[in-house]
């Protein structure tokens, strides 16, 4: 599918699916608890390594996702389906509120290198956030969109570096239940999203099997 390299549209689209699918402020409390043993320094530290590293890994999934795919012998439409379950079982965890007690016990897996895991990965460029934007390379596979495409993961880390940078303020104006309705409105996007991926993966398979 090609599209006008002005059609701004789809690549805020994108930018929305990818937020509404990490949920940046949702993870805030999480990235304070995880940092709450740093100086000040050292949580900037870790918060932009963190979100350069969650920046490049949806660079590599958005410009070789595909390529991995087709080495595998996977099909895009498989691939929308499984994502689309995938993202509709997080959505249904966020709704739940279970998706940040997830989180929270992940924190204790790994210390050392916080910045990349659990941060990085799986907890901004996770299998839900990857597999999002492979589908759409696949929906838009023209070098104009991938450029549009970067940029809107540019932006995306940026809002997640924002956010954490911005944490300790946050975390005390919104307090826990504005946070878990913030987390639940997220969940809501989501789990469309979630939905459109999987109706799309059907209908695609269906129209070949037909053909």
């Amino acid at each position: 599918m090609h599209i006008s390299m002005f059609d701004f549209s789809i690549y805020i689209k994108f930018f929305v699916s990818l937020c509404a699918l990490v949920n940046p402020i949702g993870m805030i409390p999480i990235f304070t608890t995880m940092t709450n043993h740093q100086s000040d320094l050292e949580r900037k530290k870790t918060n932009l390594i963190a979100n350069f590293s969650a920046f490049l890994i949806l660079l590599i999934s958005l410009f070789l996702g595909n390529s991995i795919l087709n080495a595998f012998g996977i099909s895009i439409n498989s691939f929308r389906i499984a994502g689309g379950i995938l993202i509709i079982g997080i959505a249904f965890s966020m709704i739940s509120g279970k998706f940040t007690k997830n989180k929270k016990t992940s924190k204790e897996e790994n210390q050392e290198n916080i910045s990349v895991v659990p941060l990085a990965m799986p907890l901004i460029a996770g299998p839900g956030a990857i597999s999002s934007t492979i589908v759409w390379s696949t929906y838009y596979s023209t070098w104009i969109n991938f450029l549009g495409c970067s940029i809107a993961i540019f932006l995306f880390s940026f809002v997640c570096w924002l956010c954490f940078r911005a944490a300790p303020c946050v975390v005390e104006i919104l307090g826990k239940t504005g946070i878990n309705i913030i987390t639940r409105i997220m969940g809501l996007l989501l789990m469309s999203l979630g939905i459109e991926f999987l109706s799309i993966g059907i209908k695609s398979i269906f129209s070949e099997l037909l053909h």
